[in-house]
């Protein structure tokens, strides 16, 4: 027996279709709650924000919710935030000190699975300067486990998951701790519609549909679900099709693919115009740039 085991690699088909789907905001309406409530406060503490905190909690709310990198892994996403906000003329004015992401950025840049193990891992390995990173994300899971309960999924969803798996391999592609993931999915009775939950312990996105699904499926028998701009690279980097759930109108994106796209993607109809009309639905609802001075 193998010490390590990859569960994306040894993931074989059973069905001829393959089905990815992304968890925070595109099953969960949980996206709002655990930025808001979990994220935002821990962000604005940790990093000494309190002199700015409207603006903290703006930056953050549009780097994560609000953006085309709404659902980035939170490392990026924190180096994000530090960065927009220390340019802020506003936040400059205040004389407030920003943390610099210089170490956090070098770390992103050399590891590739960015989980709270592997930057404890690369502190004891001398990177002292990351820690206040690690008790931010420490006390981030621990906020969301105290907070994140009773959210059930998007209305339709469990119909559709129903239907998928009569013929379709869905799997969990989400960049959130698996822990919390597989919380989230037993609670609600989901977690049998799924042979796999990948999260940010196993890689990026992009890592989960190519090591689970590549070379596995027939060309257009791959499908990803998402609600981020990143779950749409993911899919086209692994030429998979994506069905968008657009935030702010989650539940009509659901009722469409319940009603339509996923007989579309069963019978090989999804690719092509009726794609790239959902494409350019979803392409409009986030914006690339914030709308403050910058």
């Amino acid at each position: 027996m193998r010490e390590h085991s990859d569960p994306l690699t040894e993931f074989q088909p059973v069905h001829e279709f393959f089905v990815g789907i992304d968890s925070d905001g595109c099953v969960f309406d949980t996206m709002e709650i655990k930025h808001k409530e979990c994220f935002t406060p821990q962000f604005i503490k940790h990093f000494r924000l309190q002199a700015v905190s409207r603006y903290a909690r703006e930056v953050w709310e549009f780097v994560n919710l609000y953006s085309k990198t709404r659902g980035i892994n939170r490392f990026p996403a924190l180096s994000n935030a530090l960065n927009l906000l220390a340019a802020r003329p506003v936040v400059q004015a205040r004389g407030v000190r920003v943390p610099s992401t210089e170490a956090l950025d070098a770390w992103i840049a050399r590891e590739p699975k960015l989980t709270n193990s592997t930057l404890e891992a690369a502190i004891r390995d001398g990177a002292a300067e990351l820690a206040p990173v690690l008790e931010w994300s420490r006390a981030v899971n621990a906020a969301i486990e105290d907070m994140v309960f009773g959210v059930p999924p998007f209305p339709l969803v469990r119909e559709c998951l129903e239907r998928l798996t009569e013929f379709a391999d869905a799997m969990v592609v989400s960049q959130t701790p698996t822990p919390a993931l597989e919380r989230e999915w037993e609670e609600h009775g989901l977690r049998p519609y799924v042979r796999l939950i990948a999260g940010q312990e196993l890689g990026s996105k992009t890592d989960h549909l190519r090591l689970a699904a590549g070379g596995k499926y027939a060309p257009k028998h791959v499908l990803m679900i998402g609600d981020a701009p990143g779950d749409f690279k993911a899919a086209r980097a692994n030429h998979a099709l994506f069905f968008p759930i657009v935030p702010g109108h989650e539940e009509a994106s659901w009722q469409r693919f319940y009603e339509e796209g996923l007989e579309r993607f069963r019978t090989l109809r999804f690719a092509g115009a009726y794609e790239e009309d959902l494409l350019r639905e979803f392409n409009a609802c986030l914006p690339e740039h914030p709308s403050w001075p910058h």
